[in-house]
């Protein structure tokens, strides 16, 4: 112990969120009551955010396995091979409670912590999106927090060099108290540079490198591991401060330094900062650590050994070092005027040892920190309003009175209306090798020097999730390998961000229990490993959980870039045509919200093998060269995917579309919504070919119209059911988003 530090008790260990049991069990894994640094030490990591008390016991049943894994969940970010000597990292994660607290530092230090995910691996970042999610941006609060998100995404983003490539915002009542910001990164590696968070080697010298350490995130673990009530702004001293220049510096010094081959291993300082590292990197290597907390660059004075070792400043790493190579790390980063101060050593007792001026303040288990949090299986239990919400027919409010009317009211709602309003306070094209910037089904990015690109994009429709959790994340991990499909790009790997409520609610862990089903079903049949990712749970203000969320990053690769396809139509007399089912509903769909603010009804049936040959037919035809263009059919159903199609390009291209005999009400033909469909535009000259193509691949598709003139025309045998200029449809969709948040 130090002086004045207070005496650990039961209360204080309730206090700092562990249960009485898990006190009790910390006191018997040490065989003595802890010291108030080692009651820091676990608190911050037997808490929900690091050790996923309440979630690991699910997760396991997630696919993380292939071929080309190089690298799958249990480090920083994951791996996957792209051939030659070339690799892609990537990972999301949340800043949920941070960025409630203080928008902008919350948003900014989020982009800056995921980015750090990235280059530890030992990989450059190329590119980062995000995905948000708030309340009724009519509110004003909420527009102070989209303001607020927007701007630190954009700050941190701009100023450390990397473009933003897409990503997606959605909004609900839900989020009201608490919003939703993930931010995903991807970066390139070579094979031979990749490294990894372990602490080997007995004796080898351990660096603490980067900006400083101060008061700023102490307790952010904890945090994020709780709910909201009405003191949330109380917490404001727990959200960290980041600097995005000191962060460049610590990029390019890291990467120098681990191309000299003094670095064994290295550690980003996130979550539960020096507490975290000095734990985890042992024990992944079944080592111990010994640390002088004194010897920790400081920018406060007074700092205790618990504050050190619980502090979240950002911008700072832990590595270590091969002895001997202790001046090459020194010099390399102060080529870069940053701090490299060896802090301790790698012992093989498999302790954290951590002294201040010389006294042991804490004498822990590595294992007892990292791997030895209680994992629970609680009771779920699904809810009794899940029927009445499938019992819903929204059939019962079809009108298909004036379907143009609804057809504008869906492009100018806050769900559908372009985002240009956000990403164009993004730099998307820093480093010069973005192709298709956000706007499309996914942003796609060539790597320099070689015919390959590498498209990304992240999805959820959390009103499906909400409804029927299993099938609506399935459907998320669906849609985001369609929007990379429709792109060109063939998925290699998943990333995953599940936002929740508070898993001590059986209904909340089985919305939870049944989404992580749903993902390890899609992704064993469309073949795509989760490599990483992230829990968030504790979503929830004043007992208001957040809509189930379990956000998909996914990343995948195009053989050769200039086969890439968008979602707009390109040339005059394209043949348009609908391939997957047409199976589609208006349960959970945006006409039902938008025009009669309802969630309710049933999803329309997934089948996973249709959705795989759909996709992988999509691939087949842009690499052939066959189409013009290429869309996912989601929200707003087959009309808005048409009128975005028309509208979201570099030029305004048209469309007369005849679907033949109507199969079924005018609203649901138009807005209702399924999986496994993508609207394309087919080159005349090839549509032969196309149609030789699609039969090889046996996907249901049908020819329903042509490209060009200046307006969208959709009818069916029965008659006229769109007829709109496209002037208007694209001030709907230009100017709705904006409309709600200046």
């Amino acid at each position: 112990m130090t002086a004045g530090d207070p005496k650990v008790t039961l209360e204080l260990a309730q206090s700092h969120g562990l249960t009485a049991e898990e006190y009790d069990r910390i006191i018997r894994r040490l065989s003595r009551e802890p010291t108030f640094t080692e009651l820091g030490l676990f608190s911050a990591l037997w808490s929900e955010h690091c050790a996923y008390k309440h979630s690991r016991v699910f997760l396991r049943a997630l696919p993380t396995r292939a071929a080309h894994v190089l690298q799958g969940p249990g480090e920083n970010a994951g791996i996957v091979d792209l051939g030659g000597d070339l690799a892609l990292t990537f990972k999301i994660e949340s800043h949920n409670h941070p960025s409630f607290i203080e928008p902008f530092q919350g948003a900014a230090t989020g982009v800056g912590g995921i980015l750090r995910d990235i280059f530890t691996m030992g990989a450059r970042p190329i590119a980062v999106l995000d995905s948000l999610r708030f309340g009724d941006p009519a509110d004003p609060r909420t527009r102070r927090l989209i303001e607020g998100v927007v701007a630190g995404i954009g700050w941190y983003g701009n100023c450390f060099g990397v473009p933003n490539l897409g990503g997606e915002v959605g909004f609900a009542p839900e989020y009201a108290g608490n919003p939703l910001v993930n931010a995903m990164a991807v970066g390139l590696v070579s094979k031979r540079g990749i490294f990894r968070a372990r602490a080997e080697g007995v004796g080898n010298p351990v660096f603490y490198v980067g900006a400083k350490t101060g008061r700023d995130g102490i307790h952010g673990a904890t945090m994020a591991s709780s709910t909201f009530d009405e003191t949330a702004e109380e917490r404001r001293p727990t959200v960290q401060v980041g600097d995005p220049f000191t962060e460049k510096l610590l990029l390019e010094a890291c990467l120098e330094a681990m191309a000299t081959g003094a670095i064994v291993g290295i550690q980003d300082m996130g979550a539960a900062g020096l507490a975290c590292a000095c734990s985890e990197m042992p024990a992944r290597a079944g080592m111990g650590m010994e640390i002088e907390a004194s010897r920790v660059p400081q920018r406060e004075t007074g700092m205790t050994p618990y504050e050190i070792m619980l502090s979240e400043s950002q911008e700072r790493m832990l590595l270590v070092a091969a002895r001997g190579r202790e001046d090459d790390v020194r010099r390399t980063f102060a080529k870069w005027d940053l701090d490299a101060v060896e802090i301790g050593t790698v012992t093989d007792d498999g302790l954290l040892r951590v002294r201040f001026h010389g006294a042991v303040v804490a004498e822990v288990p590595v294992k007892a920190l990292a791997d030895e949090a209680p994992v629970y299986e609680k009771t779920t239990a699904r809810p009794e309003w899940q029927d009445a919400l499938a019992d819903f027919d929204p059939l019962s409010l079809a009108t298909g009175s004036d379907a143009s009317a609804a057809l504008l009211d869906l492009l100018a709602s806050p769900g559908i209306a372009s985002k240009e309003w956000v990403y164009r306070q993004y730099d998307q094209q820093v480093g010069i090798n973005s192709l298709v910037l956000p706007g499309s089904d996914a942003g796609v990015l060539r790597i320099k020097g070689t015919r390959t690109g590498i498209a990304v994009t992240t999805d959820c429709n959390a009103r499906f999730v909400y409804l029927d959790p299993r099938v609506g994340a399935a459907m998320a991990v669906a849609e985001a390998a369609r929007n990379l499909s429709v792109s060109g790009a063939r998925p290699l790997g998943l990333t995953d961000c599940l936002n929740f409520g508070s898993p001590e609610r059986p209904e909340i862990l089985w919305q939870f229990k049944e989404a992580v089903a749903g993902i390890s079903e899609a992704c064993r049949a469309l073949e795509i490993p989760v490599v990483g990712g992230n829990v968030s749970f504790y979503n929830e203000t004043l007992g208001q959980a957040v809509l189930p969320t379990p956000v998909v990053g996914m990343a995948g690769m195009l053989d050769d870039v200039e086969a890439r396809c968008t979602q707009w139509f390109a040339e005059e007399g394209d043949r348009i045509a609908l391939l997957g089912p047409d199976t589609v509903s208006l349960g959970g769909s945006e006409w039902l919200w938008a025009r009669h603010r309802r969630v309710a009804g049933r999803l329309a049936p997934l089948d996973l093998a249709v959705e795989r040959a759909v996709q992988e037919a999509c691939r087949a035809a842009i690499g052939a060269r066959l189409l013009g263009s290429a869309h996912d059919c989601a929200e707003g159903g087959l009309a808005v995917t048409l009128a975005e199609a028309c509208v979201t390009g570099p030029r305004r291209l048209g469309a007369e579309v005849a679907l033949g005999p109507a199969r079924g009400p005018a609203d649901l033909i138009l807005f209702g919504e399924g999986p496994s469909r993508v609207l394309v535009s087919v080159k005349v000259a090839r549509a032969q070919h196309f149609e030789q193509l699609m039969k090889e691949f046996r996907v249901t598709w049908r020819f329903i119209g042509r490209v060009g003139g200046d307006r969208l025309r959709i009818r069916t045998d029965e008659g006229s059911l769109v007829d709109l200029e496209l002037d208007r449809i694209s001030g709907a969709w230009r100017g709705g988003f904006e409309r709600h948040v200046s």
